[in-house]
């Protein structure tokens, strides 16, 4: 029985990935804790495996047709890195109540993300073909990349729903090369968040295989699907299924509990 709805939750949130990308993991934690009765150290870097795993298979055809701002990437993971160790260290001296509450306030701000509608780039930071100028640059995307490696350390969470619009908003970005950086980096802090939980602990090897794979398998054809339908107001009702799931997690931590 716990085979089968380890598959069906991998399978689901793989649809959620491959038809929202990166943004479509927010989920994986709280189907793990709440209906496999995951203890949250084990299932954040279960949930990392899993992001790592998908926005890897991502990834490879946006670097494909150089849909990849690869200095950028460079700047997020070297900073992000180390920031996803501090995230890291960070949670696992809280209790899980406090991490739950935690998570649930960081669905919020990602729900409320993905309701919003950006415009195609942002003009804060100039960004061009070959060059970067860093003077403008770098203040904008070295707090960004400390930010998002915080929260992946410490939430289990790929933090697309913040690198895009970092990418897009502050740097100036195209929303295309956004998608194609975001998902490097998240491939990047994931990793390195995930190692962190493994070498302190144990985890579920088996389960944790059986979801990540299914994941995988589900995203890469709920993408091509997703090619062919609205995403834009799929991605809305998928924001109010978000703050859905984040006033449980807050009713059953701080009143069921």
């Amino acid at each position: 029985m716990a085979v089968t709805v380890t598959l069906t939750l991998g399978a689901v949130i793989g649809v959620f990935l491959g038809l929202l990308g990166g943004g479509g993991s927010i989920m994986a934690v709280p189907a793990l804790v709440f209906v496999l009765a995951v203890p949250v150290e084990q299932a954040i870097p279960m949930s990392l495996i899993v992001i790592a795993a998908a926005a890897a298979v991502g990834a490879l055809p946006k670097v494909r047709v150089g849909q990849v701002q690869w200095r950028l990437a460079g700047v997020f993971t070297a900073v992000g890195i180390p920031a996803t160790f501090i995230g890291s260290a960070i949670g696992r001296h809280l209790p899980q109540s406090v991490i739950l509450v935690g998570f649930a306030a960081v669905m919020v701000i990602a729900g409320i993300r993905m309701l919003m509608d950006a415009a195609d780039t942002g003009t804060a930071c100039e960004v061009g073909d070959s060059d970067i100028n860093w003077r403008r640059c770098a203040p904008r995307s070295i707090p960004a990349g400390i930010v998002v490696g915080v929260l992946t350390g410490l939430f289990g969470v790929g933090g697309g729903f913040l690198i895009v619009p970092a990418l897009v908003l502050l740097l100036g970005v195209q929303m295309p090369i956004a998608i194609g950086t975001s998902l490097l980096v998240i491939v990047a802090n994931s990793a390195a968040g995930a190692l962190t939980y493994v070498s302190q602990g144990t985890i579920d090897w088996g389960m944790t295989a059986l979801f990540a794979g299914t994941a995988v398998v589900a995203s890469l054809i709920a993408g091509q699907i997703g090619t062919r339908l609205d995403t834009s107001r799929l991605q809305h009702w998928f924001a109010y299924l978000v703050f859905v799931v984040a006033a449980y997690v807050l009713i059953d931590t701080l009143i069921l509990r």
